[in-house]
This record gives structure tokens, sequence and C-alpha cells, in this order.
């Protein structure tokens, strides 16, 4: 996915269409907000006490789109591609890893392995309808519910992305 694109979801299509258009233009907000930054501007965090970093965003959401698309809706056996955060070892407090990064992690890694979890995201839909569904949490979720919550968590990073950027650098409207 380039950093240059950011294609605007059509205003009249299918609720597919529209669902898989609006992810994608998220997906490119976030991709775009972390471009052309040196690598100690991808680690600067917002302001303290947040540790919230783009590198950070960048990890944690290649780690959200392995969950849901992988785990979840293909029933994948896809190990954790990080940690999860401090005090919550086992996963249990709810958060993905990501959060944090290693010394030598670097923005080209980050962005390969997010890149990477967005194609498999992307193959492990193409074979589903919408309606269709996979077990969780004693239950059963569509690819509707979880395009849906996914559009609602990189919404929310890419404001949280917007804070970070502005702090770093000065810039807005990325």
């Amino acid at each position: 996915m380039s950093t240059a694109e950011r294609p605007m979801p059509p205003l009249d299509a299918d609720e597919r269409t529209t669902l898989e258009s609006w992810l994608d233009f998220y997906r490119a907000t976030l991709a775009r907000k972390c471009a052309d930054l040196p690598e100690e501007g991808l680690r600067e965090a917002s302001a303290a006490p947040s540790p919230i970093t783009l590198l950070g965003l960048l990890q944690h959401l290649a780690e959200v789109e392995r969950n849901w698309f992988r785990r979840v809706l293909a029933q994948e056996d896809a190990p954790p591609l990080f940690a999860p955060p401090a005090g919550g070892g086992d996963g249990s407090q709810g958060r993905e890893g990501g959060w944090e990064f290693a010394e030598d992690a670097t923005y080209e890694q980050a962005l390969a392995q997010w890149e990477g979890e967005v194609a498999a995201a992307r193959e492990n839909c193409a074979a589903r309808e919408i309606d269709d569904t996979s077990p969780f949490m004693g239950g059963r979720v569509t690819l509707r519910w979880i395009y849906t919550h996914m559009i609602g968590e990189y919404a929310r990073h890419c404001g949280h992305a917007d804070i970070v950027r502005e702090r770093v650098d000065g810039r807005t409207g990325v």
C-alpha cells in the first residue's frame, strides 16, 4: 500500500464495498501518518504519561489485523507478533501487543509486518460473504461485524496518530 494513495470511499456503493473502502481509507491514513519521518520521530511518544508512538501504533494495528482476520475470522493458529504489554503478560487485560517495541525494531520491519497482515486479511475476507460467521466468545461473529469493528479501531488510532504526528513535527492533515 503506497503511503501516497488514500482513495476516497465511494459515496454510493453496496454494503461490502463501502465497509472495505472505509477500512482501506483508514489503513492508508495510518500509513500516511507514519511516512516521511526519521526513526526517532516514529519512536517519539505523544505526551507524558502516554506511551503511544507511531511505531507502536503500526505494530499494534498489525497485531489487531492478525487477531481479527486470521485468528477469529479464519480460525488460524497465528501466534502473537509482539509480547503483550507489561502487566498483562497473559493478554488478560484486553490489549494486544505491539505498543512497546524492541530497541532494534525499525519502521521498515513494522511496515512490512503490517502490510503482510493487511494482505492476509484481504485474502481471508475475499473467500467469504459478509454474513459468514466464525466462532467467537461462545457465539458467532459475522464478517460485517469484524469490518465495522476494524473501521472503529482504525478511526480511533488514526486520531491518536494525528496527535502524535503533530507533536513530533508539527504536521497536521497528513
